[in-house]
């Protein structure tokens, strides 16, 4: 198959949908040789922060001159971002070569594998043949019954847990915390994040039940960080005590260097043409999104560009970051089975909105409306630019990374 044959049908096994459990993932790494038996792991699970704290854990290691492997979903514009070597995402023709020889084993399996157990097993099957020495894998969506779950870990690290996938996870922050409690090992160190109480109960006793010391990151960092927003303070803690509790032997000057220079685009990411792109798809990351917004941009609005899946709280995410918007453009979310008429989204909300047939058409319009606002709080500020013009106006773009991914493509 060429790249694109072997996407193509990867992609048709959607069909099969979501399947929570690990039978089909260890058989398909057995037909392959257990490649995720080869290379040591910290697995990160959590509902909020995955993505940047994996971000800063591969940075810091790769500062170190370890060679690390880096999983995390979804992508934002090409597959292969999800599978990265040293930075690098996997090669197309590595793509390839890895689903034929998968898919040759999951036919042989009496279930048919789902695209995330196959896209998972192609991961580690990547690591393992370039010879990383240490990877780093997020979690897709649980953590107890997901494909991932299959590694022994370095560490264990859970990110902040709160409500999201409640119907796969269950409808409580409890209920929920049990799942991505999953990953906890017997006798393997796991660090958390500060949690909700009904988490942290969750966390102490299956981290007591299950013989693993536990840890709670401590106070946010003030060094420079790559990644921006308060919250990224307190993600590079956690990120910090799960590199103490690998056993990885970082050189201590590696660590900051390697925090610096993170990078995760699509998360609190200021552009300089005045778009800030955020994937924020729960109430609590949208909470997060609007702190970080006002400490950057303390006391402005903006239009803010926004679509969100059938399954996402819409009315919990707008609500939390309406006190940012100046107005609202709706937009569907390209490429998901899960979109829905972003018409729905204007009776949620009392800020004046617009619905757009596609996000290109309310990118446009989006850019005219932050201008003219720009100019006016520009006066009301008191503020121009060196030669005289107004700042520059800017547009949010959030509710969905599936939406996120669609800007990156469509910005220049």
């Amino acid at each position: 198959m060429t790249r694109d044959e072997a996407l193509g049908w990867l992609l048709s096994t959607r069909k099969f949908g979501i399947k929570l459990g690990l039978e089909n993932i260890r058989a398909l790494l057995a037909g392959i040789g257990n490649p995720h038996t080869a290379v040591p792991s910290i697995h990160v699970a959590g509902t909020n922060g995955k993505g940047s704290v994996c971000a800063f854990l591969d940075s810091a290691i790769r500062a170190a001159g370890l060679r690390c492997g880096l999983y995390t979903s979804p992508h934002l514009v090409d597959f292969e971002e999800r599978i990265r070597v040293d930075g690098s995402p996997i090669p197309r023709e590595a793509v390839a070569d890895g689903l034929a020889r998968l898919r040759a084993v999951g036919e042989s399996l009496p279930n048919p594998p789902t695209f995330f157990e196959y896209t998972t097993a192609l991961a580690f099957d990547r690591f393992a043949s370039a010879g990383c020495e240490v990877a780093v894998v997020e979690t897709g969506m649980g953590g107890r019954l997901d494909a991932t779950n299959v590694v022994d870990p370095l560490v264990s690290v859970i990110t902040p847990i709160d409500i999201d996938h409640a119907e796969w996870l269950g409808p409580t922050i409890a209920a929920i915390a049990r799942e991505k409690a999953g990953i906890i090992k017997p006798g393997r160190p796991v660090v958390s994040a500060a949690q909700h109480p009904d988490a942290q109960r969750v966390l102490v006793e299956s981290a007591r039940a299950a013989g693993a010391p536990l840890t709670f990151a401590g106070a946010p960092l003030t060094g420079p960080l790559g990644l921006r927003g308060p919250h990224q303070k307190s993600n590079s803690a956690l990120a910090l005590a799960a590199l103490a509790a690998s056993g990885l032997g970082l050189p201590p000057e590696a660590i900051p260097r390697g925090f610096a220079a993170a990078r995760w685009p699509g998360r609190f990411d200021v552009r300089p043409d005045g778009f800030v792109l955020d994937g924020a798809h729960n109430p609590h990351a949208a909470r997060t999104l609007a702190r970080a917004w006002r400490e950057e941009f303390p006391g402005r609005t903006a239009p803010v560009i926004f679509g969100c899946l059938s399954d996402k709280d819409a009315r919990g995410i707008l609500d939390a970051i309406a006190p940012v918007a100046s107005r609202f453009l709706f937009v569907p979310v390209r490429e998901s089975a899960r979109a829905v008429d972003p018409a729905c989204f204007r009776e949620l909300t009392s800020k004046p909105s617009r619905v757009f047939p596609a996000l290109a058409e309310a990118i446009g319009e989006a850019e005219a409306i932050g201008e003219a606002e720009a100019i006016g709080e520009a006066k009301a500020f008191g503020e121009a630019e060196a030669d005289g013009s107004p700042v520059s106006g800017r547009v949010l773009i959030t509710g969905s990374l599936f939406l996120v991914g669609e800007a990156i493509s469509l910005l220049p």
